[in-house]
């Protein structure tokens, strides 16, 4: 895919969407499975709150990357 066909708004869309569920897989996980499973080993709840952290700066970043950084430098 060449730099001058890149469809922006879908970029953008695409990131602010996939930081979401990231975000929402991350925080059920540490909220229902506790309760569904027991304990979750140290491992598991690192994880999960690891795909929590990389959601939110996914929705934050995507934005001004897709949507205001790259239409600008091309």
């Amino acid at each position: 895919m060449a730099h001058g066909n890149l469809d922006y708004s879908r970029l953008t869309k695409l990131g602010v969407g996939s930081g979401l569920a990231l975000f929402a897989v991350g925080a059920l996980g540490l909220l229902v499975a506790p309760a569904v499973v027991g304990p979750l080993p140290a491992w598991e709840r690192t994880l999960l709150l690891d795909a929590e952290a990389l959601g939110v700066a996914l929705t934050l970043l995507s934005p001004f990357v897709f949507g205001i950084l790259l239409p600008l430098i091309e």
